[in-house]
């Protein structure tokens, strides 16, 4: 059984490879074809890529502007997606399933190559209008026979999709959540509580959005960091390291240390942490996140999250409004011009307030009710690439079994008579 996945984005690459590893250790012969990025979850996992990749400085949000669609055509994607095309076409009768993660772009990529096909609706959701209204031709491919079977990222997505798609769309779990920490976080035993950062994957914005995210804290109450005891943790990607956070901190008035292992400034003191994203989040009360995946993550866990808008190209004031439609009520926002003094004084304030709230068993009971609740309806359980592998093992079993029923009813066509020879 050969399957190829088609994907388009940081997110939706992590996605494809989870997938990918659970299919590779049940015997499948998979590669993958990236389309936006360098395809590096698949290269982690030891994945195989087919065609070229092709980074480029919007990481495939530019269809969020203007500015941004202008430049990825300037960077080259646009004849990228086609040489990558033009490669799906050559190699097509080489898989048994194409399996396409993201939007309407893997789709018709998927659909190109004229084999059965399933779809992973990482992109879209019914959450952030109500009824999900698919991009042309997107729902006209998804109602083909040879989409063999479709997965949506929530429940209310899937029973939309289904109404309208006239087909079962089904909602299996997020293969994304599974690289969250398993169970419930645990939390400390001792009083003191823990300031999760998330800060995105996507250099240069990371670093400026780490830059934001250094000026709110300079805004917190002192008495959190003495009286409470606030812990600050930032979840750094590698490309963040020491020698090109160095200057932006000194400019703000933070000093690393000599092991370049955590920033002070007054009596704040963050801990920076690479490859540590899953214990972070396992340790902490509160995360302020200008990630996109990353949040979803902290929203299974049932963790409250305080967003703080930044430049882009993902984590604008517009991404961060579509994150609160997607995900619900358990984020908290502070309204202002993105990056002012007042916004980020506001955002510091709410951060304080929600520790409050948290420290008190009575005012937090209702709230940790809700974020429960909200990581059962926006992400679902873990083990989600687990059922969608065993999912698309199933459809593409299908497919060839009625691949082979054609091929040898072509063989031994009917006689005049009615009977088969």
């Amino acid at each position: 059984m050969r399957v190829l996945l088609l994907s388009n984005g940081h997110g939706e690459d992590l996605s494809g490879a989870l997938l990918a590893a659970q299919l590779i250790t049940q015997g499948v012969s998979v590669v993958a074809m990236p389309l936006v990025g360098h395809g590096e979850p698949y290269r982690q996992r030891n994945v195989p890529l087919v065609g070229k990749t092709h980074a480029i400085s919007t990481g495939g949000l530019g269809y969020t502007s203007m500015r941004g669609q202008l430049l990825e055509v300037w960077e080259g994607q646009l004849v990228h997606l086609a040489r990558q095309v033009i490669e799906l076409w050559r190699r097509r009768r080489q898989f048994d399933l194409v399996v396409a993660v993201g939007d309407v772009v893997p789709i018709v990529g998927a659909w190109l190559t004229g084999r059965p096909a399933a779809v992973y609706l990482v992109a879209y959701s019914s959450h952030y209008e109500g009824q999900l209204r698919l991009p042309w031709p997107c729902g006209w491919l998804l109602r083909r026979g040879r989409v063999r079977a479709v997965w949506s990222r929530d429940a209310l997505t899937a029973m939309d999709l289904s109404q309208q798609l006239g087909r079962e769309v089904r909602f299996v779990g997020n293969p994304f959540f599974d690289m969250a920490p398993p169970g419930q976080p645990a939390r400390p035993e001792e009083p003191s509580q823990t300031l999760a950062l998330l800060p995105g994957s996507r250099l240069p914005e990371a670093l400026r959005n780490l830059a934001l995210m250094l000026q709110m804290v300079g805004h917190l109450d002192a008495r959190l960091a003495s009286a409470e005891g606030l812990q600050i943790k930032a979840a750094l990607v590698g490309a963040l390291n020491a020698e090109n956070l160095a200057p932006m901190a000194h400019s703000l008035g933070w000093q690393l240390n000599a092991a370049g292992s955590a920033m002070g400034r007054g009596p704040w003191r963050i801990a920076l942490v690479w490859g540590g994203f899953g214990e972070i989040l396992a340790s902490s009360d509160l995360v302020l996140s200008m990630a996109g995946t990353a949040t979803e993550q902290a929203v299974g866990l049932a963790l409250p999250v305080l967003q703080l808008a930044g430049d882009g190209p993902q984590f604008t004031a517009g991404f961060a409004e579509a994150q609160r439609r997607l995900l619900g009520d358990g984020l908290f926002w502070a309204p202002g011009p993105t990056g002012s003094h007042a916004t980020l004084a506001q955002t510091a304030r709410l951060a304080g307030d929600l520790l409050a709230r948290l420290r008190d068993p009575e005012r937090s009971k209702p709230l940790r009710q809700r974020l429960e609740e909200l990581a059962q309806e926006r992400i679902g359980p873990p083990g989600g690439s687990q059922r969608m592998a065993a999912a698309i093992i199933a459809a593409a079993t299908r497919a060839a079994a009625q691949r082979s029923t054609a091929s040898m009813a072509s063989q031994h066509p009917p006689s005049p008579d009615g009977n088969h020879g």
